[in-house]
């Protein structure tokens, strides 16, 4: 791959920021009251800007949750966004979303210890997920069961690499990759790992069935 992207910001995700990020759903559910507490204690922050109604965690990363808190909801989708991309949208040759969305981009790579190229390349993106891809499996002791080129969950932009895995306890599955973003109206792209119930769609399917692979990815990590 070599196609261009306008931009790509990011931050490089850690084992220890995985194991966390996993770990979130299985904790004592925080009382309402006590949430304000519990974020300040951890050195989270909230966000508001960057993906509506997340967090910023201690390691610099975004979580957003379904349950709008990630402790104590496993049966709740939650996703850490690591990486984010402005795509090249074909049908935009006049760049006319470009005054609006580089400065998003920017802000992402403003955040401590994030950084950007502009312009970039998929081959970029493809190494943070690669990089990010390690850290998941250091901290599983796996390798994905599936690995696809796809661009079933994005608006536009380039195909790039999912990575499947299913935690221990086969109840959840984690799918690092590519998704729309929450905020801009899927402009930009999420570089992200979600954590999903398993309910969400039946068996993994077969590694040689991209159609059902595609549809099985898009139901853990939409929305």
């Amino acid at each position: 791959m070599s196609a261009h992207v306008h931009a790509l910001a990011h931050k490089p995700l850690t084992v220890s920021a995985v194991a966390d990020f996993i770990g979130c759903p299985f904790e004592p559910r925080v009382p309402e009251q006590d949430v304000e507490e519990v974020v300040e204690r951890r050195g989270w922050s909230w966000e508001h800007y960057l993906v509506c109604d997340s967090l910023v965690t201690q390691h610099g990363l975004v979580l957003c949750s379904e349950s709008y808190v990630p402790f104590g909801f496993p049966d709740a989708r939650h996703l850490l966004v690591f990486g984010e991309v402005y795509p090249i949208d074909e049908n935009d040759d006049e760049m006319r979303n470009g005054p609006w969305l580089f400065p998003i981009v920017d802000d992402w790579q403003k955040q401590p210890g994030w950084t950007g190229k502009r312009p970039a390349t998929v081959d970029d993106c493809e190494g943070v997920l690669t990089r990010a891809a390690q850290a998941v499996t250091a901290y599983l002791g796996s390798t994905p069961e599936r690995t696809i080129v796809s661009d079933a969950t994005t608006v536009t932009g380039p195909a790039m690499t999912h990575r499947i895995w299913r935690t221990l306890t086969l109840t959840h599955a984690l799918v690092l990759g590519p998704h729309a973003d929450n905020g801009p109206y899927g402009y930009l792209t999420h570089l992200q790992l979600s954590l999903t119930p398993l309910a969400c769609a039946p068996d993994l399917p077969p590694a040689h069935d991209t159609d059902a692979l595609n549809r099985w990815i898009t139901a853990h990590v939409d929305w």
